[in-house]
């Protein structure tokens, strides 16, 4: 895969909560000339408010509606981006790859947990409880796997990773 091409096809990153999809995805998208997309950002913006007031209010299944369908349109519209899920869109989109190459940040819960700190964690529905929040984490893991296409050790600066996929991406 081309990496300089605008037209090319998708990036997109999966991985837990604070495994560093974003930091990720804006470098490499700086580094290949792509545009960057945040798949919860995308939902803010439709919406009008925060994702954690979309749950407060709403509730978790129509979240969960919401990515589903900006999977939908990423899929038919989207073309030469990075794109950045959501830690649970892959547990929604059974065919994430059919928008683009899926690259999963794989990071240990020990590591998310230091980079999360107590006021980010606030704001994440999901990380209300650090017990459930682990059990939610091993459970995904399976899913993240069997999603990607390259599974990246996230476990390190933005620039190694991000130097890996292209690395990864040109080989393929």
């Amino acid at each position: 895969m081309a990496t300089s091409s605008a037209c090319a096809d998708n990036i997109v990153l999966i991985g837990f909560m604070g495994a560093g999809k974003s930091s990720v995805g804006r470098e490499l998208a700086r580094r290949t000339g792509r545009f960057f997309l945040d798949a919860d950002a995308l939902i803010e913006t439709a919406q009008g408010e925060a994702i954690h007031a979309i749950f407060d209010e709403r509730g978790e299944e129509y979240f969960r509606e919401l990515e589903r369908e900006s999977a939908r349109w990423m899929a038919e519209c989207v073309r030469g981006s990075i794109i950045s899920t959501g830690g649970g869109m892959p547990t929604v989109v059974e065919r994430l790859r059919d928008i683009g190459t899926v690259v999963y940040l794989q990071l240990p819960f020990e590591k998310i947990l230091r980079r999360i700190s107590a006021d980010e964690r606030s704001k994440r529905p999901l990380f209300h409880n650090a017990a459930e929040t682990k059990r939610l984490y091993a459970e995904r893991q399976s899913i993240y796997e069997k999603q990607a296409h390259i599974t990246i050790d996230a476990d390190r600066p933005v620039e190694a990773i991000v130097e890996e996929i292209i690395q990864k991406l040109s080989a393929s």
